[in-house]
């Protein structure tokens, strides 16, 4: 009977901490969001308990595999789109439910809770950091293609440097009576906002991505 109400404890202290990872993915409306995480940490929880009480000669043969599991349920929350790579953030808290699940279900409560409250100052007080980091140092590739001319593309580079932003890589070529321009550039957010304005109103561009 102990151990019936130590198993019950340790699902609803793990339904609580799924609850709250879960509600932050939820407000942001990411794929995994509030129920997902809620069951993916008390599946975790769940699965802990079944390999101490089966697995007696070997109790963590059952827990291992939860990792293996929870890897490729993270893999679907991954894609690729039009601007990049998303979902990793998503993908990453789906693996710590689990781990804050397996956890539990060993009866680590302290640890579990204090690691709940580093996710959740990551998540949430983080945020601006990421922001500021992010406006202050970008990478953005721009595609620009124009009527042939030696020396046009050169003049972009030229702008590319009065607006402050760093040439990291770049790729020539010509295709008919055109050439194209494909230039990975590095900079502040402002600085790249006020090249792609100017761009955008260039008459010589034929076509510009950015």
């Amino acid at each position: 009977m102990d151990n019936f109400h130590e198993d019950i404890t340790k699902l609803l202290i793990s339904l609580l901490i799924g609850s709250i990872v879960g509600a932050e993915r939820e407000y942001r409306s990411k794929s995994a969001g509030f129920r997902t995480l809620i069951l993916v940490c008390v599946g975790s929880t769940l699965f802990t308990i079944f390999s101490i009480r089966i697995g007696l000669s070997n109790p963590d043969r059952i827990a291992a595999n939860i990792i293996t599991g929870i890897g490729f349920l993270g893999a679907g929350a991954i894609y690729r789109g039009e601007t990049g790579v998303s979902g990793l953030t998503t993908a990453t808290m789906i693996w710590m439910a689990a781990a804050l699940g397996m956890g539990v279900g060993s009866g680590e409560y302290i640890i579990c809770c204090t690691a709940t409250a580093i996710i959740i100052m990551v998540l949430l007080g983080f945020t601006r950091l990421e922001r500021l980091i992010d406006e202050t140092h970008q990478n953005r590739t721009y595609k620009i293609v124009c009527d042939f001319d030696e020396n046009i593309l050169s003049k972009y580079e030229a702008l590319f440097a009065e607006f402050k932003l760093h040439q990291r890589a770049g790729k020539k070529s010509r295709k008919g009576t055109h050439i194209i321009g494909i230039w990975e550039l590095q900079g502040s957010l402002k600085n790249h906002t006020l090249l792609s304005t100017k761009l955008i109103n260039d008459h010589h561009i034929q076509e510009f991505e950015f």
